[in-house]
């Protein structure tokens, strides 16, 4: 019954915008880890950004740090991810996730923390 359902991807050109959305349903997260992962064709998914309740915090991959902003509300349990400045190296399928438990540090990097996965949005960024 849990589902995360993400929305917003698309095709662009470098140097624009999107904003990723992701809601939730069947279970509330407004204290867990929310966050997106990307995985690009023949590589491995990896972590975008996360918005942490533990420990009040937003955590940003480098390669995403200063042009990506996530955003989240907890009473309607959705998050989103405003992406500016694209690059062609973003081009990717973007994944909402959500953890299941109270998580900081390392943890909030790691694949396995996040226990619900959305079913991916593709982003596609023309050079």
């Amino acid at each position: 019954q849990v589902q995360l359902v993400e929305s917003g991807g698309g095709l662009v050109q470098a140097g624009d915008s999107l904003r990723l959305s992701c809601a939730a349903s069947g279970r509330t997260f407004t204290y867990y880890p929310m966050g997106w992962f990307r995985q690009a064709p023949g590589k491995e998914r990896e972590f975008v950004a996360v918005d942490n309740w533990k420990d009040g915090n937003t955590y940003y991959a480098d390669s995403v740090k200063g042009r990506f902003t996530i955003s989240r509300d907890g009473a309607k349990d959705t998050v989103d991810l405003q992406m500016n400045s694209l690059k062609p190296e973003d081009t990717a399928v973007y994944y909402c996730a959500a953890g299941s438990r109270l998580n900081s540090g390392l943890a909030l990097f790691r694949e396995s923390t996040y226990i619900y996965w959305g079913q991916g949005t593709q982003v596609t960024v023309s050079s």
